[in-house]
């Protein structure tokens, strides 16, 4: 009788338990009651996002923008009903809310390739994103290279005739321009590249295959990474990514869990052409640098620093020809010492390279391959002074020279 007294009580509880979690907490124990997980996250600074009333608006932080104002005009803040999400997907969800319409699709015609019946014309395509209200569109330099034919696509299917507006084959950039208008152009919000840490989520929007405005995710795989354009140069601080990039996803953004543009998809290690895991974006801190003057001066305008030559040797590079009056000239750098002889009417001249400046690093970076040595120089502006330091006669010595 004890047990069976017991069990009944047992029974009478639950019982009571069930209705009462049925009919859900009274309007004061729900507003007692702590915040849920997602509500957290939601709320939460880091991931620069507040809740309002049943939907949820996502603010970017109110951090700077890289680029000056002609290429950082803001997204006014959208409400994104997070409802039934988990926190991952809600971030997700509104980073492609927020960009979804800055991406657009590149189209080029590259010619006339010959078939059965004459020539037809050829084409291919790409991604790209919108960095201003005034129909400037952000790319890969190999996405347009060589057409004769640009067309842009936007968002709501709308197609215009893009003009080439300045390129940059070394850092693989260029800037399209359209004649849209204001009210259907939404640009993409930069942030500072410096400080990313591999094993942050990334997210990369594009066209592969020809899939308009496809998102893929991942995260940071690697950082620094040397991203190889000719034979002689390559693009520095270049990030490795995990997410799924294919053909046609050049030139599009890759974002952080705030929807602001990190860098932009460049290229895949890939036997097959196809995605294998390893994707490249460059980064936006050097997209800051190389887009404004691309859209002023129409291309990268590197600083002069006056050494026309360099031969490397395992010790560093040996300047081989100075350009007269040039700045390494007046900054006192040595190329070989040219001797000449006369005999008869003949003149014999002769170079002793033992006399001429080994270059082993610029600003205290040490700069063994030419790569190397015009990257560190072109991390900096006309008018900057760098610090050369270079072997000579046994000795290291600091050379100060003003870059034109």
């Amino acid at each position: 009788m004890k047990n069976a007294a017991l069990c009944f009580c047992s029974f009478l509880i639950g019982a009571c338990l069930v209705i009462w979690l049925q009919r859900g907490p009274s309007p004061t124990s729900a507003a007692a009651a702590p915040p849920s997980k997602l509500e957290s996250t939601l709320k939460s600074k880091e991931q620069g996002i507040a809740t309002q009333g049943q939907g949820v608006s996502f603010r970017a932080p109110a951090n700077e923008t890289l680029l000056d104002d002609a290429l950082s005009d803001r997204i006014a803040p959208r409400v994104y009903d997070a409802s039934g999400m988990a926190p991952d997907e809600a971030v997700s969800a509104f980073v492609y809310e927020a960009n979804n319409r800055s991406v657009t699709n590149i189209a080029t015609r590259l010619g006339a390739a010959r078939g059965l019946f004459g020539e037809n014309p050829t084409s291919d395509s790409g991604s790209g994103f919108i960095i201003d209200r005034e129909g400037h569109i952000l790319t890969n330099n190999h996405v347009i290279e060589s057409a004769q034919r640009i067309l842009v696509t936007l968002y709501d299917g709308q197609e215009y005739e893009g003009k080439l507006v300045g390129a940059d084959p070394i850092n693989d950039m260029a800037v399209v321009k359209i004649d849209a208008a204001p009210e259907a152009l939404v640009p993409v919000r930069f942030t500072d590249s410096s400080n990313l840490k591999v094993g942050m989520k990334v997210f990369a929007i594009g066209n592969p295959f020809g899939l308009e405005r496809t998102m893929t995710t991942g995260i940071i795989s690697s950082l620094d990474r040397t991203l190889p354009v000719t034979q002689a140069r390559s693009i520095k601080s270049v990030i490795q990514i995990d997410a799924a990039i294919n053909p046609g996803n050049s030139g599009g953004p890759l974002l952080n869990s705030h929807g602001e543009v990190i860098g932009i998809n460049t290229a895949i290690a890939s036997k097959t052409g196809q995605n294998s895991g390893i994707g490249f974006a460059i980064p936006a801190n050097l997209l800051a640098r190389v887009v404004p003057e691309l859209i002023e001066h129409g291309r990268f305008i590197r600083p002069e620093f006056g050494i026309e030559e360099v031969a490397r040797t395992e010790a560093g590079l040996r300047i081989e020809t100075l350009a007269v009056d040039g700045p390494a000239a007046k900054a006192g750098l040595r190329g070989p010492e040219i001797r000449r002889t006369r005999r008869g009417f003949v003149t014999f001249e002769s170079r002793d390279i033992t006399r001429a400046d080994v270059i082993v690093g610029v600003n205290g970076k040490k700069t063994l391959k030419p790569d190397e040595f015009l990257s560190e120089v072109e991390s900096s502006r006309a008018g900057d002074t760098i610090s050369i330091e270079v072997l000579r006669d046994g000795a290291v010595i600091s050379v100060q020279l003003k870059l034109m």
